[in-house]
């Protein structure tokens, strides 16, 4: 098959829309359920890139989860703590390696990723689609699935979840066209691989690296190759923790994927942990309550009521010293930038997430100031000389 109609584009107005592959051969891409739209598969492509590249480079089953063209959250199958287990809604399953990397690119932004696209780089086991059934969620794609996690998928969504299998064989053309405004653009597919060679140029006065954070920056800066630029990404253990995407300012980039990575982590305060939740509570239902519990305008949101619906009693706030102290035990935090800094105020916030290892692309005509305010925190960082924008 080598062209695939669709219901419509991007919205239901724009219609006559369709894919199609324009060399000799057949589509590499397969819909065994569902009936997937245009940004559906804007989303798997990007995202099965992304999960391959992961794969590829840390040899370790890799997940992610997609919105909007962009990952709200990436990981690879690490083991975890209990408390990310409890956090993820997962402690109740027998994890797969697998699973446990999408219970990991889930889990760090759960707002964001409410509705995602699924890519998976290994065959979708049975734990894995267990967990995706539980989970608001409008399509996967991977290259195989077991019987038995196929048959659990089918009865997603009234049996409507979009089911897709890629030819993991497939290889892309090296030049790569789209059309904008009639007018078609045409460029060199961005294949460059990420490696640790990358992270060879360390100007900072710390200059070391432990394994453990070339893995993650490694992380960061595949995740931001298929992110809308302007992107930041914070990563620790083996999974993206706060993502920024396409801002217009670089500071802004570093703020939302810092605040998100805050986020992350008060998650995992035992205040958080022991939150009183009625007991015919959905997740998303938790989720967003959480995230209005941790903001700063939680005493007054809590006057309106919120706790009687959503609690069985009222729980204490968690104050903003609780929180800053909270905060202050968060280290050993890897970012990445899709480009380079312009100033030393994102070393400054990243700094407040635990940040202790950059990799950028570095050719900022302040340089100098971003070093020296790495050197202000003992921050190691390299410059990779390689820009990751994607638009």
């Amino acid at each position: 098959m080598k062209e695939l109609p669709l219901k419509y584009g991007c919205n239901p107005n724009q219609t006559n829309s369709r894919i199609y592959i324009k060399s000799k051969r057949d589509l590499p891409v397969e819909v065994l359920n569902g009936c997937p739209g245009y940004i559906n598969f804007l989303d798997a492509f990007n995202s099965w890139q992304l999960v391959t590249e992961l794969k590829k480079a840390t040899g370790l089953p890799a997940a992610t989860s997609f919105k909007h063209v962009s990952p709200a959250g990436a990981a690879v199958g690490l083991p975890m703590n209990d408390t990310l287990k409890k956090i993820y809604y997962v402690d109740d399953l027998p994890l797969t390696p697998l699973a446990t990397a999408y219970a990991r690119a889930r889990g760090a932004d759960r707002i964001s990723s409410y509705g995602d696209f699924v890519a998976l780089s290994d065959i979708c086991d049975e734990t894995t689609a267990v967990m995706l059934a539980r989970e608001v969620s409008d399509g996967i794609i991977a290259p195989g699935y077991t019987g038995e996690a196929l048959r659990i998928l089918k009865t997603k969504r009234k049996g409507s979840y979009n089911i897709l299998q890629i030819d993991s064989e497939y290889i892309p053309d090296e030049c790569e066209t789209k059309e904008v405004f009639g007018i078609t653009f045409e460029q060199h597919r961005n294949n460059a691989e990420v490696t640790k060679k990358l992270l060879a140029n360390r100007p900072t006065v710390n200059k070391n690296f432990p394994p453990e954070s070339i893995r993650d920056l490694i992380i960061a800066l595949i995740t931001l190759k298929y992110t809308q630029s302007n992107s930041v990404c914070y990563v620790k253990d083996g999974q993206a923790i706060g993502i920024g995407a396409g801002q217009q300012s670089r500071i802004h980039c570093t703020r939302l994927a810092g605040n998100k990575a805050d986020i992350w982590w008060l998650r995992q305060n035992p205040k958080v942990l022991s939150l009183p939740f009625k007991s015919n509570l959905g997740r998303p239902d938790c989720d967003n309550t959480i995230d209005v519990y941790i903001s700063e305008d939680y005493d007054d949101v809590s006057a309106d009521g919120i706790w009687e619906n959503f609690f069985t009693e009222k729980p204490s706030p968690l104050t903003h010293d609780e929180k800053k102290i909270w905060l202050s035990k968060l280290h050993g935090v890897s970012l990445g930038s899709d480009a380079f800094f312009p100033f030393g105020d994102n070393i400054e916030r990243a700094h407040r997430s635990g940040v202790q290892y950059i990799a950028q692309p570095g050719g900022s005509i302040r340089d100098d100031n971003v070093i020296a305010t790495c050197d202000k925190y003992g921050i190691a960082m390299a410059f990779t000389g390689l820009r990751l924008f994607h638009h």
